[in-house]
């Protein structure tokens, strides 16, 4: 009788501890299966609110090219004067587009207000210097590069050759003077790599090239480098189915730096007076006509100066837009280059893209 009584109390024993086990691993899994829905619901919805951010940042683009087109309809003359360079213009415009949640914030950048980096060679033969691109290059960098700075590689006249010799066509041994480089010098590297020999393509080839290095190129300790006064863009037709770049500046839009590369060297001091004199207002009102190439001697202490007028120009069809979108916590932009082109059927102008990428 006491046997069967420990065998009873034996097997409740063992059921208790098949139960308390089956349910343990029930609690385990069922925690396990609601982490991964958890997760997976956590990702669906920031795959959800990442596609949400794209269109939005895409839509800041195309309301931009909007604006660049409307603005190109009424006037050839592309200055930071205009509704595509203010800053309130533009908040206006994001306004008027309807988004639930989150923001956006637009910039226009004139890209013919930069240094056509591809100008400094003649194109289309390319194989010699564009002088007035060279001077200016040269007066540029010498207001960039502290004396201090320099080494046998990265003084002016070293990165003026062997951005030189990136460009030109031909890779033999024309190297322009005692410090440029051809293939040879970038073989030699680890990894190697060979010159382009031909027009850069995109904008980061530059620190690539010897004596531009990552720091001088996109800035250090709140220093700006020199990329955000660059440009790959500026290409023209030329006869025979060839291009070139000309390489002329939108006076009307270039920054401070850029205005006092074009200035002669002994009249660099000016081009705050000049960078001052576009944004003169009066009331809420623009005072200064920049109409014409030449305006720039109307500005204080400038009646005398004279600028290369193959470096000038007034007007531009090549912007980059940066269209930044948040949306919760989460935030994208995308910077877009466009073209305004006319439209052959319609006759009116439109935004084009050339290249874009999303941050």
């Amino acid at each position: 009788m006491h046997g069967k009584k420990h065998s009873l109390a034996n097997n409740r024993g063992m059921a208790l501890l098949i139960t308390l086990s089956i349910i343990a691993i029930l609690v385990v899994t069922t925690l396990e299966l609601n982490k991964r829905v958890r997760s997976s619901v956590y990702v669906s919805a920031t795959g959800r609110d990442r596609v949400t951010l794209s269109h939005m940042a895409l839509s800041g683009v195309h309301a931009a090219m909007a604006l660049l087109a409307k603005d190109k309809e009424g006037s050839d003359i592309d200055s930071i004067q205009e509704d595509w360079a203010n800053p309130e213009k533009l908040g206006e415009l994001v306004a008027d587009i309807p988004f639930e949640e989150g923001g956006l914030n637009i910039v226009i950048i004139d890209e013919l207000g930069k240094i056509q980096v591809n100008a400094l060679v003649n194109f289309p033969e390319g194989r010699q210097f564009n002088e007035n691109q060279r001077e200016m290059w040269d007066h540029f960098l010498n207001l960039v590069i502290s004396p201090l700075e320099r080494t046998e590689d990265t003084a002016p006249t070293p990165i003026i050759n062997s951005l030189k010799d990136w460009l030109d066509y031909g890779d033999d041994d024309a190297t322009t003077g005692l410090s440029g480089a051809e293939s040879d010098y970038y073989q030699d590297l680890d990894p190697p790599y060979s010159c382009r020999n031909g027009p850069i393509t995109h904008l980061g080839e530059l620190p690539m090239i010897k004596g531009i290095t990552p720091a001088f190129f996109q800035g250090i300790g709140g220093v700006p480098g020199i990329e955000g006064y660059m440009t790959v863009y500026g290409m023209t037709a030329a006869a025979n189915n060839r291009f070139t770049f000309k390489g002329a500046i939108n006076i009307n839009t270039a920054d401070m730096p850029v205005i006092a590369a074009m200035l002669p060297p002994e009249n660099e001091t000016l081009a705050q007076s000049i960078y001052e004199y576009r944004t003169a207002m009066t009331d809420g009102t623009y005072t200064n006509d920049l109409s014409r190439t030449t305006w720039y001697k109307d500005a204080p202490g400038c009646s005398e100066l004279e600028i290369d007028p193959n470096l000038l120009t007034t007007s531009s069809d090549l912007f980059q837009i940066r269209s930044e979108a948040t949306y919760r916590d989460m935030k994208t932009a995308i910077w877009a280059t466009i073209t305004r082109t006319k439209d052959k059927e319609t006759g009116k102008w439109v935004g084009s893209l050339l290249s874009w990428e999303e941050k």
